[in-house]
C-alpha cells in the first residue's frame, strides 16, 4: 500500500542538502545570516541611489525653511562675468504656500506628485511603465513631469545657482519667483471663481515689488519672471475673459517674462522650452541619451500623439489622425491622449516618438504644445503646420532663420494643402532622401541639451548648456544692452 503523501514515513530533507551533512552551529548560522543581511542592505542602498538619482540637498531649500535667501556657498566669480542674479524672498503666499496647498490646485486630481523633486515630479524609476521604454543607463534622468511646472523648476534651480548672490547690491539681474501659473490655474475652473480671484495674487505681488529699492531704481528693467502656462492665460482684458490680467498690468510692463509660450507681439516675452520628462544630471548623461536615440531602429515613418477635438470647428487633429490611418499601421502609429492618458503616463508618448522617425506637431490649445519638445528629446524630427508653433516662438533655442536652416531640423507642410488633399504626410516624408533624414535627426539630437532642464544645481557641466543656461545668458545680454543704451554719452566704454 503506498504511503500517504500527507504523512511521510520520515521527514524529507531540505532541497539541495545532503542527508548526512553536518548541522551548522547556531553561532555560525547567525554570523552568516548577519553578513548576508548587511550585504543585501548595502546593495539595496546603492541601487536606490543609482536608480532614483535624486538631486542633491542643495537643489531644494532646507526642509521647513521659508527664507528663500538661504546661502548657496561661495559665488563662482570667474563663471559669472555676465553678472550675478538675486532671487527675491517673496511672501510665502506667492509661491511656497501654493506648493503646500497642492491638493487644492487642480479640481480633478492631486497636483502633489507633480511638485515633488523640485517640480520634476515622480522619478521614472519608481514608475513601472518607464522600465520598458528607457534604458537602465538613462532611467535616473527621467521623471513624470507636468508641462506647467516651469516656475517651480526655475526657482529651485536658481536658489543654488553658481551665479546667485544674496547681496542685492551686487546683482545684475533680479528674479521674481512668483508662481503665477500655479495660482491662476487653481482658479480657472472653479465654479465660483471670479476675475478678482484670478487677479488677487498678481496685484499683491506688484504692491510688494513697488516697495523694493531695486525695483524702484530700475522700474523693473533688470527684473525677470517665469510664466508656467501659455501666454493667453495671463493677458485677460476686462472681467469677462479667460485667465488673469497679470501681464497687462502697468507695473509688469518692463519685466522680462520667460514663458513656455510667448506673445510674438510683446517684446518683453521670450519663449523657453516646455519642461519634458528628461532631466539629466551631467553632460555624460546627455551624451549617453543622444547615442541611444541615434542608434535606434525606428519602425514607423511618423507618429502622432493627441486626440480629436469635436468641439472645434475644422479640427486639424482629425485631419492628422486620418493621415495616419491612411498611411497604415506599417508607416504610422498614434497615441490617443483623450482625458489624462498622456499626462498620467508620459512613457506612452515617449515610446511612440522613440519608434518614429518623424512626429506630427499641430497647434495645441495655443500655437505650441509640449509634444514638440517630447518629440525632439526622443530624437524624432518634428513636422510642423503653423510657423508660430516653433519658428516664431523659441528664437533663443531653435534656428529660426532662412527656410533652409529650418529644414535642417524640421519639416513644414502647408496645412491647407493637406486639408484639401493636394499633398499627403506620407508622400512628403517618403520623398526625403535617407541621407537627408539622417542629417535632420542628427541636428535634432544635437539640440537636445538646450531643450532640457538639468537636475543638478550646477547644470550639466563640461561646457554643455541646458535650457536654463541659454535663458540666463539671453536675459543677462538683454539687460546689458539695456544698460548700454541708457548710459550717458561717453560712459559706454565703462559698462
Amino acid at each position: 500500500m503506498p504511503e500517504s503523501p500527507a504523512s511521510p514515513a520520515k521527514p524529507p530533507s531540505q532541497p539541495g542538502s545532503p542527508l548526512n551533512a553536518a548541522t551548522p552551529s547556531p553561532a555560525s548560522a547567525l554570523l552568516r545570516g548577519s553578513v548576508l543581511l548587511i550585504a543585501f542592505l548595502v546593495l539595496q542602498l546603492v541601487l536606490l541611489w543609482n536608480i532614483l538619482g535624486l538631486p542633491s540637498s542643495r537643489f531644494l531649500p532646507v526642509p521647513g525653511q521659508r527664507d528663500t535667501t538661504w546661502p548657496n556657498g561661495a559665488v563662482n566669480g570667474g563663471a559669472c562675468d555676465e553678472g550675478l542674479i538675486y532671487v527675491y524672498d517673496l511672501p510665502s503666499e506667492l509661491n511656497h504656500d501654493l506648493v503646500d496647498d497642492c491638493e487644492s490646485l487642480w479640481p480633478w486630481y492631486s497636483f502633489c506628485p507633480y511638485l515633488t523633486n523640485g517640480g520634476f515630479g515622480e522619478a521614472a524609476a519608481t514608475l513601472p511603465v518607464f522600465f520598458n521604454v528607457t534604458r537602465n543607463v538613462s532611467l535616473p534622468s527621467w521623471y513624470n513631469t507636468d508641462q506647467f511646472q516651469l516656475e517651480v523648476i526655475i526657482h529651485r534651480r536658481l536658489l543654488s545657482h553658481r551665479c546667485r548672490t544674496t547681496d542685492s547690491s551686487l546683482a545684475t539681474a533680479f528674479y521674481v519667483p512668483f508662481y503665477v501659473g500655479l495660482d491662476v490655474g487653481s482658479h480657472l475652473w472653479g465654479d465660483n471663481s471670479t476675475a478678482a480671484d484670478r487677479d488677487r495674487a498678481g496685484l499683491r505681488l506688484l504692491r510688494w515689488l513697488k516697495n523694493q529699492t531695486s525695483f524702484q531704481r530700475s522700474g523693473g528693467w533688470d527684473h525677470f519672471i517665469t510664466l508656467g502656462r501659455i501666454t493667453w492665460d495671463f493677458r485677460r482684458y476686462g472681467d469677462d475673459g479667460w485667465g488673469t490680467n497679470f501681464v497687462v498690468l502697468p507695473g509688469i510692463a518692463n519685466v522680462t517674462r520667460l514663458g513656455i509660450e510667448a506673445d510674438r507681439l510683446d517684446p518683453m516675452e521670450v519663449g523657453v522650452p516646455y519642461p519634458t520628462g528628461f532631466h539629466p544630471r551631467t553632460a555624460a548623461d546627455v551624451r549617453a541619451w543622444q547615442r541611444h536615440v541615434l542608434s535606434l531602429k525606428r519602425s514607423k515613418l511618423f507618429g502622432f500623439a493627441g486626440a480629436p477635438r469635436s468641439g472645434f470647428r475644422d479640427d486639424f487633429r482629425e485631419v492628422l489622425l486620418e493621415e495616419c490611418e491612411d498611411a497604415g499601421s506599417e508607416h504610422c502609429r498614434s497615441v490617443d491622449c483623450r482625458g489624462t492618458r498622456c499626462t498620467d503616463n508620459g512613457a506612452a508618448v515617449l515610446e511612440l516618438f522613440l519608434d518614429s522617425s518623424f512626429c506630427l506637431q499641430p497647434r495645441g490649445d495655443s500655437f505650441t504644445r509640449r509634444s514638440l519638445f517630447d518629440c525632439m528629446v526622443a530624437g524624432a524630427v518634428p513636422v510642423l503646420f503653423w510657423r508660430r508653433t516653433a519658428y516664431d516662438q523659441y528664437r533663443w533655442y531653435l534656428p529660426p532663420g532662412p527656410r533652409g536652416e529650418e529644414g535642417e531640423w524640421s519639416v513644414f507642410i502647408d496645412r491647407q494643402a493637406l486639408r484639401v488633399g493636394n499633398v499627403s504626410v506620407r508622400d512628403v516624408l517618403e520623398g526625403l532622401s535617407e541621407r537627408r533624414v539622417r542629417r535632420m535627426r542628427e541636428r535634432v539630437v544635437e539640440m537636445i541639451p538646450r531643450l532640457v532642464y538639468a537636475s543638478s544645481s550646477d547644470g550639466l557641466g563640461d561646457g554643455m548648456e541646458d535650457a536654463l543656461d541659454v535663458a540666463l545668458r539671453g536675459v543677462l545680454e538683454r539687460f546689458r544692452r539695456r544698460r548700454a543704451s541708457t548710459a550717458p554719452v561717453g560712459m559706454h566704454g565703462v559698462l
